[in-house]
């Protein structure tokens, strides 16, 4: 199927957003989160009255014993700034902190006071960790695209993303650069510091989406919204006559640590007596 530079433009496709279920609060302090009670000589401090810390999406939630007694708990970036304050009204269990889009990844410190006392001191560290494992094009694996659309996914591409960290982060482009059918900056147009674009389809919406929350341990699926293996005339690689073989660079810019996550690939096509009709074949370098 043909594509025109108009809805090549807007096409791309959805990703899988994975729920940003808690998994049990991260489990106990011990596990990601660690008591500082021997800071503290108070024999309630720590473990004792904040049971468990962990993630939630952008939200850190901190799960209190049952009749702890604390006023309220403050929140301490890695850098010792305060970042809030969350007051504990009588019978509460659960207090959330929102992160920033761009907070600082590290260890940070959830302070409980009592009467001006402090009495209980834990740290939880926030770190995300992304890496691609997997990529296809959608006319080899029909079965990894998103289900529901009418869209040709011929064209399309899938990116497995998974968190590996601790704390979670927000992928903002989804960019294909190098020697593939048509490239993200192929049109001319800076993607790179292009904040209106990122590359990144949803399928929910028909539309192309600004960003995508991964949360810690999660494993998403990303889709492309301006279709990289449509052989277009005039744009990137067309098919020849002879085989061709090159490389792509396929980028993911996320917020949190606004860094560029990349990975090189070769790419070969087979010999064709079309422009559009070889077969593609990527691996990794």
């Amino acid at each position: 199927m043909k594509h025109s530079y108009s809805d090549l433009s807007r096409r791309t496709v959805s990703r899988t957003i994975a729920g940003a279920a808690l998994a049990g609060l991260a489990g106990c302090l011990g596990a990601g989160g660690s008591s500082n009670s021997d800071r503290n000589t108070n024999p309630l401090a720590s473990h004792d009255l904040i049971k468990h810390v962990g993630i939630q999406g952008m939200t850190l939630v901190a799960e209190l014993a049952a009749g702890a007694d604390i006023d309220r708990i403050n929140l301490i970036e890695p850098n010792g700034e305060f970042v809030g304050q969350r007051q504990v009204a009588g019978g509460t269990q659960r207090v959330s902190f929102e992160l920033r889009p761009a907070y600082t990844p590290g260890k940070y410190r959830l302070v409980g006071l009592k009467n001006e006392e402090e009495v209980a001191d834990v740290s939880y560290g926030i770190q995300p960790d992304l890496r691609i494992v997997d990529v296809g094009i959608g006319k080899y694996h029909p079965d990894r695209m998103w289900n529901g659309s009418s869209r040709d996914t011929d064209d399309e591409a899938f990116v497995a993303v998974k968190n590996r960290g601790t704390g979670p982060d927000i992928i903002s482009k989804l960019l294909f650069i190098g020697d593939v059918p048509y490239p993200s900056d192929e049109d001319g147009t800076n993607y790179e510091n292009n904040d209106r674009v990122s590359g990144i389809y949803d399928p929910s919406s028909d539309s192309e989406q600004a960003e995508v929350v991964i949360a810690a341990g999660d494993q998403v699926t990303l889709y492309s919204s301006r279709s990289p293996f449509a052989f277009v005339p005039g744009a990137g690689v067309s098919c020849l006559a002879q085989p061709q073989s090159g490389q792509f660079e396929l980028i993911l810019e996320n917020q949190v640590q606004e860094t560029k996550i990349s990975r090189t690939y070769d790419i070969e096509y087979s010999a064709s007596s079309e422009f559009d009709s070889c077969d593609i074949d990527i691996g990794e370098v």
